[in-house]
């Protein structure tokens, strides 16, 4: 039976309908059930809802149940409809009557979220870990490969020098900013709605101050309604901020896949790391990034999908919101992985030597002899007018020689500032807290 069944049995039919992946995607869920009911039965003592007896015998079980999950030996059984059915049955079987007794002021509801909160929780402490490897990997090729220049480009025409300081540097400084999104996802996602029950709060004395606290959570979502308000709500802002590192992995790996390509050969990569033809035995593909570019622009579309799929829901839960799961999910794994093999990749990234050297660059130096003559006391436009005239003439003649010294050019990259502006995003998550809470509440 279902935890919330009477005497009429559901139709098949209809079970299957409404059931739809909730086993398979709550197995993800499912250690995060766990810590949930630790806290929730502990509160529960304290309010004589539970002798210390009861809560002795239900902690060690669910500890119990944890460790057989984080041993990969957890299933959620064709007869239950969720994670949290599937805990409650076990804790029941095993223990007996004080199994019945752990769901007192609470609701599925608000156990879902509180479930959500944990998983997301460590879902953004991965893909924050998986950034800041990326982050720190570029800031090392910018550093490494400062010297070696290439074209910058507007409108995919030749434009100024730049430089491979400055592209690695590029994007470390965007996945910086990234994480300043992601650090509100995470202080959205770090407040507490457990207690919030169906989402009218319960008649008990529930302490809700004490389960933020067991669980690590920052601070309380405060009115109960508001809490199952919260559902929809923070899957979107995690995903507008995952939505923002796809987006710079996006386009890194567009320039990735233009540079690689024959006809500017700025980069290559070892041969077991690129794809073959089936034809043409020639063939190096950057399959790898191509893959990258299409999964990332999968996820940018990700808020929007979880938008549309609350949008015009009244206040209160509603049934449309399990969906929600389907979509961000596998779209938090498909990140990780992007993050991940992106950084191994650059790992064994070659950088061509000389790109500039080559005459059809030439006129990427024409604002650098531009600037000379400004420099001499020709106004800026009449230089500008003597340069253009000299490259329509075909008399124009090169400066290589580059002098960018201000703060962020290619003489002087910023990359310690870079760096340090990450670290003090980094620093505000504060994940220790919260894994020492975790720890405390399972030891």
């Amino acid at each position: 039976m279902k935890i919330w069944q009477k005497n009429v049995d559901v139709n098949q039919f209809v079970e299957h309908f409404t059931v739809g992946k909730d086993r398979e995607l709550d197995l993800q869920m499912a250690k995060f059930d766990v810590l949930g009911s630790l806290a929730h039965t502990e509160m529960l003592e304290t309010i004589n809802l539970l002798t210390a007896e009861e809560l002795k015998t239900i902690q060690q079980e669910l500890k119990n149940i944890y460790a057989e999950i984080e041993a990969g030996h957890f299933t959620i059984e064709d007869t239950v409809e969720d994670v949290h059915s599937q805990v409650e049955w076990l804790l029941t079987q095993r223990i007996g009557e004080a199994g019945k007794k752990i769901h007192s002021g609470r609701s599925r509801n608000d156990q879902v979220l509180v479930d959500l909160k944990l998983f997301f929780r460590a879902c953004i402490e991965d893909m924050v870990n998986q950034t800041s490897m990326l982050f720190n990997q570029l800031i090392e090729l910018s550093n490494t490969h400062k010297d070696k220049l290439l074209p910058g480009y507007t409108h995919l025409q030749i434009a100024m020098p730049s430089s491979f300081g400055l592209w690695f540097g590029a994007y470390a400084e965007s996945l910086a900013d990234d994480m300043e999104l992601m650090l509100a996802a995470w202080k959205i996602t770090n407040k507490n709605p457990l207690g919030s029950a169906a989402g009218y709060g319960s008649s008990f004395p529930l302490n809700r101050t004490l389960t933020t606290k067991l669980l690590g959570f920052e601070t309380l979502n405060y009115n109960v309604v508001y809490a199952q308000m919260g559902r929809g709500k923070t899957e979107r802002i995690l995903a507008q901020a995952m939505s923002a590192v796809a987006a710079t992995l996006a386009k890194m790996a567009m320039d990735v896949c233009l540079f690689i390509n024959q006809n500017f050969g700025f980069i290559s990569f070892p041969p077991e790391l690129t794809t073959g033809s089936s034809i043409m035995p020639h063939k190096k593909n950057p399959d790898v990034f191509e893959l990258i570019r299409s999964r990332c622009n999968k996820i940018q579309a990700l808020p929007n999908e979880i938008a549309m799929m609350i949008t015009n829901l009244p206040s209160g839960y509603h049934r449309d919101l399990q969906l929600l799961k389907e979509n961000l999910f596998p779209a938090i794994t498909s990140l990780n992985e992007c993050l991940e093999i992106a950084t191994f990749m650059f790992q064994n990234i070659t950088i061509k030597d000389d790109i500039l050297k080559d005459k059809k660059y030439d006129y990427l130096f024409s604002v650098e002899v531009v600037n000379e003559l400004a420099l001499q006391g020709i106004p800026f436009r009449e230089a500008y007018k003597i340069v253009g005239e000299q490259i329509e003439s075909g008399t124009f003649a090169p400066s290589d020689q580059i002098h960018h010294t201000h703060e962020g050019s290619i003489g002087n990259l910023c990359n310690e500032q870079i760096t340090d502006a990450m670290n003090a995003v980094l620093a505000q998550f504060g994940f220790e807290k919260v894994n020492k809470a975790i720890a405390d509440l399972i030891a």
